[in-house]
């Protein structure tokens, strides 16, 4: 007799990629697993930062609920999301193998950070981020976006894909199609109107990707010089190469705690140690939960600038703290390698060490920041 589990998820195209992953590592002869889209409270709010919507876990708990409630046997988010606590009733029963945890710079063009001129605005959903690129450039302009990958891909390819469009319509003789009298500067970033194109406009258009085509429909309110993703993500969703990419150093950009990584979650038993045995990475557990414990112990959440990264090298676990104010002007940051056979105990120790020195209140004054706003 053929087992069918149900898998929750969100329904968004990396979501639905990582729940993908996870089914497919799940299924056997004798199991199969079907897929349930969920609409969380994070996606019911699309305009508002995921710091504004209440404590970490705005994409997790509509999840967990269905299973919780019996509608799914398990649930699959982004690990970044999963709260560090108020877990009580569920389990992290799986961690894949994990992806890439850095950062990357998306840029038109493919400039690296320190090629932006002064002014420029990088875009990014999160505080961490957003102190990291003014700790390291505090000339250029951080603005927020939200939004699936996808959608923020758009939102930087639109301006200048759309400006192009109106030149090559002009050098082609559709003049009224013009725009620059309106006070663009279409003429100084693609030159004279007149100039001659080796594409037709149809042409042109028939070689854009689908992401480029969508862009070109999409009204932008706010323009972006740049935008701060996680490569992971950029991976997952076949979107690395729609736009030009550096990586980040991870050394200074610091991820998320849980970045990269994929969390299983689970009420019972029996579904807990299938999935463990199909899909649970022991190094990547452990890396992850040196992250979550010290992200726990600093109490900091999604309200505070705080990178954590941890890596297993042999017998111990080689972990960097970075914790910002939100402007970015200040920090407490530091480096250890804890020993893998009681990873957890001391990672408690390493982050008590830094809320000592000033992480805590760092942390105190981002939260405070964030209630002001709220």
């Amino acid at each position: 007799m053929t087992e069918t589990l149900t898998l929750a998820t969100r329904g968004s195209e990396l979501a639905l990629r990582q729940a993908e992953t996870v089914r497919d590592a799940l299924s056997t002869r004798k199991r199969e697993v079907e897929i349930r889209r969920v609409e969380t409270r994070g996606d019911q709010i699309p305009d508002e930062l995921i710091h504004r919507l209440g404590r970490t876990g705005a994409f997790v708990r509509a999840l967990d609920e269905e299973v919780l409630a019996g509608d799914a046997d398990l649930a699959v988010h982004s690990m970044k999301d999963v709260p560090t606590e108020g877990m009580d009733d569920m389990v992290v029963a799986g961690v894949p193998e994990r992806a890439a945890a850095g950062d990357v710079l998306v840029h038109p063009d493919g400039r690296a950070l320190a090629d932006l001129p002064s002014g420029a605005v990088v875009g990014t959903g999160s505080l961490r981020r957003t102190a990291q690129v003014l700790a390291a450039r505090p000339d250029l302009v951080v603005e927020p976006i939200r939004g699936n990958v996808d959608t923020r891909l758009e939102k930087l390819l639109a301006p200048g894909l759309q400006a192009e469009h109106e030149c090559r319509l002009a050098a082609a003789g559709e003049e009224a199609a013009l725009t620059a009298e309106e006070g663009t500067d279409e003429d100084e970033e693609f030159g004279d109107p007149a100039e001659e194109f080796d594409e037709s406009v149809e042409e042109w258009f028939d070689s854009l990707s689908d992401l480029e085509r969508s862009a070109m429909e999409r009204k932008v309110d706010d323009e972006y010089d740049a935008l701060v993703l996680a490569e992971a993500g950029l991976r997952r969703s076949n979107l690395l190469g729609a736009a030009g990419t550096t990586r980040l150093s991870r050394e200074e950009f610091v991820p998320a705690a849980g970045q990269g990584a994929i969390a299983v979650t689970v009420a019972d038993d029996a579904v807990a140690e299938a999935v463990r045995s199909a899909v649970d990475h022991p190094r990547t557990r452990v890396a992850t939960t040196v992250e979550r414990t010290v992200l726990a112990e600093l109490n900091g959440g999604c309200i505070a600038p705080i990178g954590v990264s941890a890596l297993v090298q042999g017998e111990h676990v080689h972990t960097r703290v970075r914790v910002l104010s939100t402007d970015g002007t200040e920090e407490v940051e530091g480096t250890r390698d804890l020993p893998i056979r009681s990873h957890a105990t001391a990672a408690a120790s390493f982050a008590a060490d830094l809320a000592d020195r000033g992480a805590a209140e760092l942390i105190a004054e981002a939260r405070a920041e964030v209630d002001a706003d709220a």
